[in-house]
């Protein structure tokens, strides 16, 4: 009985570990990383709740905008002319294996909306962030760089 109960108090320790070990969820604080460029454009913030990834733009680093506080110019609807700083850029993503997918990305310099797949690289320090229409073949990816 006696090891029963440790393997079960060891595997709840372990499982505990694991869930906040940053090389096993996207959730925290990235720097955007624009692949055409190779410059920084902007911190976001990635929080995971009840399995559901999504995030916002904590501070803009780089615009091509005049002015402290850049919008969303080409975005559509209620999303237009807000804000880019606390905008919501990535939504309704679910792991699958070793990804998160199924949800979406805004692209804020275009105003489009795309389908999206991330994926933890290098042990957590980096993150893989595809956008695509239709298969995911047909997109662009990003390197974003985890902050500590």
């Amino acid at each position: 009985m006696r090891r029963i109960a440790l393997f079960l108090f060891l595997a709840a320790a372990s499982l505990t570990l694991l869930a906040q070990n940053p090389a096993t969820t996207p959730a925290g604080r990235w720097k955007t990383i624009d692949d055409a460029t190779g410059h920084a454009k902007a911190i976001v913030v990635l929080t995971e709740q009840n399995g559901v990834l999504s995030g916002s733009i904590e501070k803009v680093l780089e615009t091509e905008q005049p002015g402290p506080n850049p919008v969303c110019l080409k975005c559509e609807g209620e999303l237009q002319n807000r804000p880019l700083t606390g905008l919501r850029i990535l939504w309704e993503m679910r792991r699958t294996g070793n990804e998160w997918a199924g949800g979406q990305i805004l692209d804020p310099k275009s105003g489009k909306t795309y389908r999206c797949i991330v994926t933890l690289t290098n042990g957590g320090k980096t993150l893989k962030v595809r956008g695509f229409i239709g298969m995911a073949l047909l997109g662009r990816t990003q390197i974003w760089q985890r902050i500590d």
